[in-house]
């Protein structure tokens, strides 16, 4: 599993949710321990990856943190309006 990996997996699961899948970018800024995903989403489907209490955008975080870790990496996911 690679970097890009991280980056193809939370496009998978943001596209998904999503009812503009088509409207999803997901963008990955690489460090040297650390990886960067940003995900941009129309705005009517911003509420839906979030999720009640921010639970979905929790458990998206969950699912990339625990495939950073097999690559041992650091992912931090930003979700930009």
């Amino acid at each position: 599993m690679k970097g890009s990996e991280i980056k193809e997996l939370v496009e998978v699961i943001a596209r998904a949710l999503a009812e503009h899948p088509e409207q999803i970018q997901v963008r990955e800024i690489n460090g040297a321990q650390i990886s960067v995903i940003e995900l941009k989403a129309a705005k009517d489907d911003l509420g839906k990856i979030i999720g009640k209490e921010g639970r979905n955008a929790h458990a998206l975080r969950t699912i990339m943190n625990a495939a950073a870790t097999k690559l041992k990496k650091r992912a931090v996911l930003e979700i930009l309006e």
